[in-house]
């Protein structure tokens, strides 16, 4: 005897509707974002647009750099931690359109990003 679930359709997939609450969307671009800068996802700022389906995401964060006396000292630090402000940037910008449109499954068409602060990083001596 075989028993099926009615909602499940031919071809295996189940009727319904996923739907991922706009705060929700918020907070997994937030994550993704501070995860791609280094940054904490609560100084992150998100806005989200839908054109046609595809969604535009605007995003406000700060990003972590190395304190340009060390930047001075030690010019391969740049290479180190990923490269310069905009390298990093246009990175993330890509992670961050594959990673949420994994995560969410919605298109996303296009991400820009408001660099609005660096935080200094402070590389602790080791001893």
């Amino acid at each position: 005897m075989t028993i099926t679930d009615p909602a499940v359709g031919e071809n295996g997939t189940t009727g319904g509707r996923t739907r991922i609450s706009p705060r929700a969307l918020d907070r997994i671009v937030s994550t993704v974002t501070a995860e791609a800068f280094g940054s904490d996802p609560k100084r992150t700022s998100v806005t989200v647009t839908d054109e046609s389906g595809t969604l535009n995401l605007v995003i406000t964060t700060p990003v972590k750099v190395p304190s340009l006396l060390r930047v001075n000292i030690d010019r391969s630090l740049i290479a180190r931690t990923g490269g310069t402000v905009l390298d990093r940037a246009e990175a993330a910008q890509a992670s961050i359109m594959s990673r949420v449109s994994e995560l969410t499954g919605y298109s996303i068409g296009r991400v820009s990003i408001r660099l609005n602060g660096a935080d200094v990083i402070h590389e602790r001596r080791v001893k």
